[in-house]
């Protein structure tokens, strides 16, 4: 399974920021798997931002849960992040993920 993130690099602050998940070599409807996003800042950990399961359910980390949406199109095999409210902190490289399988990562810098 693959997978590869795409979105603008460049987001001003109180915007939202949409990212999208293309998956290749595997169905996210596939029983039981579950498609994450997954955030670092500069100098920082990795950050579980939220996951959408098989079956459209979703699951987000309470930090981030009032700004984050994680949706689905099935038609295209992908899933796509939208966080609002963006703030200079949210500057990160933007990740996606599946078990091990990582997207190669997408930077993100939040200024004006």
């Amino acid at each position: 399974v693959q997978l590869q993130e795409s979105g603008p690099g460049l987001v001003k602050p109180s915007q939202t920021l949409s990212l999208t998940c293309t998956v290749s070599g595997g169905s996210i409807t596939t029983s039981y798997y579950a498609w994450s996003w997954i955030r670092q800042p500069p100098g920082k950990g990795l950050e579980w931002m939220g996951v959408i399961a098989y079956d459209g359910s979703t699951y987000y980390s309470p930090s981030l849960k009032s700004r984050t949406s994680i949706s689905r199109d099935t038609s295209k095999n992908q899933f796509s992040l939208q966080m609002n409210s963006l703030k200079p902190e949210d500057t990160a490289v933007y990740y996606c993920k599946w078990n091990s399988n990582w997207g190669q990562g997408t930077q993100v810098t939040v200024s004006s």
